[in-house]
Parts: C-alpha cells; structure tokens; sequence
C-alpha cells in the first residue's frame, strides 16, 4: 500500500514521490519546489508499494493539510507525478512501471453527476508508447504550450502535445529522442528567451561507471524541427536520479543540478554559432560545486523560484540547503532533519534563509526517492 508518511516519520531512506500538494496563491514561492507552478508542490514522503494510488493533499484555511482525493492509477508502482501549470487547469500527469503515462484533470461534478458539486479526478488519456517502465514525466513550460515529456528505461524520451487545451484525451507524439542509455530523470529549460531555444537534460541510473556521460543535453532545432544531442556531461559516471535546471531570470547561460553519489551544479555557456547551422549549439561546461556532504546517494534536487537557493535530499535521512555567496562560491547554508528543524551544531540555521513560514516547503521539492 502507498501510505502518506508525515514529516516526522522520516528514516534514513527516502521513497518514491507519488503524492502532491496544491498550494495556495498566497503561499510563499521562495522554497525550492520540484514543479514551480503556484499549486504543485511534491509530497512530503511516500512509501514505494504496490498501492498503484495518488493522493492529492489541499491546504485549508486553518493551515492544516487535508487529503481530498486519493484513487487507483496504475497497475504497477507509480514512479513520479508531476502538475501542469495552472492556466491550463488542475491537471497532472503520473508514470508508472506498467509502461504508461497518464494524463489526469480534476473536474466539478454535474448535475446528472454522483458526485454534483464535489471535485474529482478523471483520467483524460493513457500514453502507451513506451515498452518498458517510463520513469520519469515533466510537463514543459508553459510558454510552449501543453507538452508532455516521458523518459523510459530503454532510454527513449518521448515528447507529447495536445493540439486542443480544452480536449486533453487527444495527445500527438511529436519526438522521439534515443538516448542509448537508461533514462531516469529528465528536467526541462524553463528559459522562455527567444535566444534559448527548447531544451531538455535526461539522466541515466545505468550502473557501468565505465560509461561516462550519464547526463545528456538535447536541443529543438528550427531547421531540422527535431531535438538533437547538444552536450554530453562526460564527468557525470555515476548513476543519476534526479536532474534540474535552475529558472532562468535573464541568464545568458544556463545553469543545472544534479543528484548522484553527490551534489553537481553546472553551468553551460553557449557558444556563438552561425544562425543559419543546423548544428546543435556547443557549451563550455563549467562545474559550479560538488558536494558530498550527504556521505550516501543524493535522490532529489529542486531549486527555489529565483535560483538562488538549492535544496537536496539523500540516504543520509537530511535535507540539506545550498547558496552561492557574491562571488559565486557555493556552501551549504543549513541542514533540516526528516520534522523540518536545523540539525543542531550545523551551519545555517533554516530561518535564516528561508524564514520560519517556509520551513516545510523546503522539504517538498527534495524529498522522495
């Protein structure tokens, strides 16, 4: 069973992200969080079972968080969800092992309806593309419209569009990308300048460290209208679980964490090329910082909003905060256990990044495995 386990209940291992949270607008949006729309927040924690379910958690008036909807989604172990943004409604999407995508919209019953006036989840489409356990679903961002992106674990990623937001059961599989390793994670450039074009990040949990390069960068080509390999992050050998680009506020250059034995941050540069190539664009690739702090495998990274602060969450049972200084040198700024509260003795006590109010949230974007 997939059973909700509160933020006092955390152990040294973290498990698979199913649940998630819609948040208020008047919420803080400074905490790191794994989708950066207004109403989706990761869960706190989730046991890996059989269960096949996601919980949908709403914030009342009270403060208090209360489960409004929990149903039966896959025949297998779900592996992530993830939410829309929220012009395009409350919809999510969820993976699973049993080879499937769904694509979920919570509606308003009728009145010919059981359930009139009361909200509801109904499944709007099942993508059934991939032959193995698609490990990973992100929808893009939203100046792109509504696009779906999977990753599978015979290394395809699949990119998806519905022509018509208002009618969500009809989706055209417009890419298919091989990446010839197995995919685990995939993150999205949520860049909306036009100097940037479309790009993704996919990462692979294959165990032969002799392969190097277990983080690949594609990019949309105008020319071609296909996304080609524009970099190969050769250092990366251990296996990746979890991957994110930073928000671009007007960056020339990009800038990506990433989750392995340890905490990466990297930044791409792009180089000028002609306009007119049908080259992919190069990038000198920069390592930022390197963290092994968590002394165990790192499963979640989420940057805050403004991409000043990271926060990412490991088999050491702790999540732990990440800020670069004026001169760009990044230490970690605070260390959280499973309840919230700073590990005492350690640097950087969590109000004095974060503020008191947004404790919580912190451990929502990098919490799961």
């Amino acid at each position: 069973m997939l059973t909700l386990i509160k933020e006092d209940k955390i152990t040294s291992t973290f498990s698979t992200p199913i649940g998630y949270f819609r948040v208020p607008e008047e919420s803080d949006e400074t905490a790191p969080s794994v989708d950066k729309s207004r109403h989706g927040y990761l869960d706190y924690f989730q046991k890996r079972s059989s269960d096949q379910s996601i919980k949908v958690w709403d914030k009342g008036g009270n403060a208090e968080w209360n489960c409004t909807a929990s149903w039966k989604t896959h025949s297998g172990s779900v592996w992530r969800v993830t939410w829309a943004h929220p012009e395009f409604g409350q919809v999510l999407a969820s993976c699973s092992f049993d080879r499937t995508a769904i694509v979920w919209e919570e509606i308003v019953g009728e009145s010919n309806d059981k359930q009139r006036g009361q909200s509801h989840w109904i499944k709007r489409t099942t993508l059934v593309d991939s032959r193995t356990s698609v490990t990973d679903v992100k929808f893009a961002p939203k100046h792109m419209g509504l696009m779906l992106t999977t990753c599978s674990a015979d290394g395809v990623v699949r990119i998806y569009e519905a022509p018509d937001v208002m009618n969500l059961s009809q989706w055209s599989l417009q890419h298919e990308i091989s990446s010839k390793l197995s995919c685990s994670c995939i993150s999205w450039n949520p860049s909306s300048s036009r100097a940037h074009a479309p790009m993704i990040a996919v990462g692979s949990d294959d165990s032969n460290v002799t392969y190097g390069g277990k983080v690949q960068i594609y990019e949309y080509n105008e020319v071609t209208r296909k996304y080609a390999k524009a970099e190969t992050l050769m250092t990366v050998t251990d296996a990746v679980h979890d991957i994110a680009f930073a928000p671009n506020l007007g960056r020339s250059f990009h800038v990506l964490a990433i989750a392995t034995k340890d905490v990466r941050i990297f930044k791409l540069v792009p180089l000028r090329k002609d306009s007119s190539s049908s080259a992919p664009t190069k990038f000198e690739v920069q390592v930022l910082a390197q963290f092994d702090s968590h002394n165990s495998q790192v499963w979640r990274v989420s940057w805050n909003i403004t991409s000043t602060l990271l926060a990412s969450s490991g088999d050491d049972g702790c999540v732990r905060l990440w800020k670069a200084n004026y001169m760009d040198n990044w230490k970690c700024t605070g260390i959280l256990k499973g309840d919230g509260s700073p590990v005492s003795g350690q640097p950087g006590a969590l109000s004095g990044v974060l503020g008191s109010a947004t404790a919580q949230s912190a451990l929502n974007g990098a919490t799961g495995r």
